[in-house]
């Protein structure tokens, strides 16, 4: 839908009639060139090429002047109603990059896949469903990298995350390092908005310890929701062909996770398989619920399309010359 910013403004269009009409007429005194006769022929023939030139020169000029118009009345385009969300939260997810992510056994349709495969499908629908979130990305081995700050661009932080491959920042795990890297991220952030998800699948084996970084999280009004993941049974063959159960999570401290949690008023929560996974997600998207979105019609200006025009007319005028009105 086109509108006017300042329409009231089309009351100027005759402003140019109006000075002409009270301003004295500029009183010239033509030279008077006495032509023989058998060039009065060609004489009439320039005065007519002449006349229509000023005619021309007059319609760009009243052309001119009404781009002039249209560009200081400021017109707009306003589009269709887009839903707009509010400002929601600062949710950094912290995800365990070691070694141990490899391990297939996420149970899915009976077969077995690696747990970094079943992060990366689960984890991925939750960014997007998070709409009105600024989200950033961290991964951890024995080193933590903060790979995409907090951004609205949701889809960068999928495709992060997706690219993303065990072993990438070392085999050992280093949650504290990962913590406190999500701290200085989040701490200058809105209080009250300052959100870490944190999932690995072991225990602290590198870098601070994350009892250290815990105490500042909780200074810094952090909520933290951690996530274990890994299965607790899985049947293998072994080398004598005998079949046996193992517990593939024998490593993950559960003890640790579950104070970090309990102190910054997060949750902590357990996923042994892929549909596990998905609904921890799913009840964290409960407990920090995304915001309300409302309707804004995006608006374009358009002045700067008369303005380019009304720039080329005056162009074009001043190479013609001086118009007539």
């Amino acid at each position: 839908m086109l509108s006017w910013q300042w329409p009231w403004l089309v009351l100027i269009c005759p402003l140019p009639l109006l000075v002409r009409y009270w301003l004295p007429a500029l009183k010239t005194q033509d030279t008077a060139v006495k032509v023989p006769f058998y060039d009065k022929l060609d004489q009439a023939h320039a005065d007519q090429a002449a006349s229509t030139r000023i005619n021309v020169q007059s319609m760009l000029a009243i052309a001119l002047w009404l781009c002039l118009i249209i560009t200081v009345m400021r017109p707009v385009w306003y589009g269709e109603p887009q839903p707009v969300s509010t400002s929601g939260r600062d949710l950094m997810l912290a995800v365990d990059l070691s070694d141990s992510m490899k391990a297939d056994d996420m149970l899915v349709d009976g077969k077995y896949i690696t747990r970094i495969n079943a992060l990366k499908q689960i984890v991925g629908d939750f960014i997007q469903r998070r709409a009105g979130d600024r989200i950033g990305l961290i991964v951890f081995g024995q080193r933590s990298y903060l790979i995409t700050p907090l951004t609205f661009d949701h889809r960068s932080v999928s495709t992060q995350l997706e690219e993303a491959l065990p072993g990438f920042a070392g085999s050992s795990t280093s949650i504290g390092d990962a913590m406190g890297l999500a701290i200085s991220t989040l701490r200058n952030r809105p209080s009250g908005s300052r959100v870490l998800v944190l999932l690995t699948d072991g225990t602290n084996t590198s870098g601070s310890e994350p009892l250290d970084a815990l105490k500042i999280a909780a200074e810094a009004d952090i909520r933290i929701y951690t996530v274990g993941l890994g299965a607790t049974e899985k049947k293998i063959v072994d080398f004598a062909g005998r079949k046996r159960t193992i517990n593939p999570s024998r490593d993950l401290d559960v003890t640790t996770l579950i104070k970090i949690a309990e102190v910054t008023g997060g949750q902590f929560f357990r996923a042994h398989n892929p549909a596990e996974l998905e609904e921890i997600y799913a009840t964290i998207d409960a407990l920090e619920p995304i915001p309300e979105t409302t309707t804004a019609r995006p608006q374009y200006s358009l002045y700067h399309w008369p303005l380019a025009l009304s720039l080329l007319l005056a162009l074009v005028l001043l190479v013609t010359g001086r118009p007539q009105l």
